[in-house]
């Protein structure tokens, strides 16, 4: 077993704590690839904001669960080198069922998400509780959901999604003992994260997504002061990446994402950490269709990984100031 302590890493506990006492939130970016940590790295050294590292089922089958775990090694030493020692987090991001969490905790990762939320209630409660009893024995946080988020990323699909329930949140993190709770108020995974019906259409043709469910936030918070709540499927998928792609031959319809005034709200309540994956494909797909186009004869793929790690450290340092909040925030 490798301790994620040994790595250089930190689990969430504190990292919540300081978001909620500071009203803002730690960025969660997934990565699968060297490109997209260093840009992650360098985009929250820049800005000074502690991160989460997330790494879905998928990334691990990509990856290898052994590189990924070195990687996150490598992150923490490399964030010294750039000047600054960020705290960083490695976290399972939708773990599909204990014996995929108990892998992440013995190979390393920090924090684990168990997702049994489209378990019937009772079962979700059981394998939640059986990841927490094994996590915290060694000091490793756990991230359970309520609720179903509509959309599809990697292996995670719902076609629609179901609010959390606020009635049921004291019950279940009460029998679970989960550390911080993932919730739907509307957030979808992937690029179309609303159906076009499903929006109002402006002059332009811009599509405007409804409103999150901000009522049932508050119900949550009511019913759990204090702990910790988590957003999936929040990337707000800049319209300006949509249009390059499709500028240079790529077609993605329909992509729409959560407005970022929206998530700058919920970052100021309970809303402790926001998932962004789509964004992240978005901008590195934009700056390589972009070379491939302007410039034909690139064939090395430090000329266009290059450009595109870089376009993705700008967006999410972006983020970190003007979204999350969490710039400035890395020693709180």
């Amino acid at each position: 077993m490798v301790s994620y302590k040994d790595l250089g890493l930190v689990n969430s506990r504190h990292m919540f704590e300081a978001a909620m006492k500071g009203g803002y939130a730690i960025p969660a970016y997934n990565f699968n690839n060297m490109e997209q940590m260093q840009a992650i790295i360098q985009a929250c050294v820049e800005t000074k904001s502690p991160v989460i590292l997330q790494v879905s089922k998928g990334a691990r089958n990509y990856a290898d669960k052994y590189i990924l775990r070195n990687m996150a090694r490598g992150a923490v030493e490399y964030a010294k080198e750039l000047g600054c020692e960020i705290p960083i987090v490695l976290h399972l991001d939708h773990g599909p069922n204990f014996e995929v969490a108990k892998d992440c905790i013995d190979n390393g990762f920090s924090s684990v998400m168990i997702d049994g939320s489209a378990l019937p209630y009772d079962e979700n409660v059981a394998v939640t509780k059986q990841v927490v009893d094994y996590a915290h024995k060694y000091d490793v946080t756990v991230e359970a959901e309520l609720g179903v988020l509509g959309g599809v990323e990697d292996d995670v699909s719902a076609e629609e999604s179901k609010y959390t329930k606020p009635e049921e949140v004291i019950d279940f993190t009460s029998k679970t003992g989960c550390d911080s709770l993932a919730i739907s108020i509307g957030t979808s995974h992937g690029r179309c994260k609303f159906t076009p019906e499903q929006c109002t259409r402006r002059e332009d043709g811009t599509l405007v997504p409804p409103p999150l469910a901000f009522d049932v936030l508050e119900a949550i918070e009511k019913k759990l002061p204090g702990f910790p709540i988590v957003l999936h499927g929040s990337s707000s998928v800049p319209q300006k990446y949509v249009k390059e792609i499709e500028k240079y031959g790529g077609k993605v319809p329909n992509s729409v994402g959560i407005p970022e005034e929206q998530l700058r709200k919920a970052a100021k309540s309970a809303v402790c950490k926001i998932n962004v994956d789509s964004d992240g494909r978005l901008a590195m797909t934009a700056a390589i269709r972009r070379i491939f186009t302007e410039q034909p004869d690139v064939f090395d793929p430090r000329l266009y990984l290059g450009p595109a790690r870089e376009e993705l450290k700008k967006m999410y340092a972006d983020k970190n100031v003007h979204v999350f909040g969490s710039a400035g925030h890395a020693f709180d």
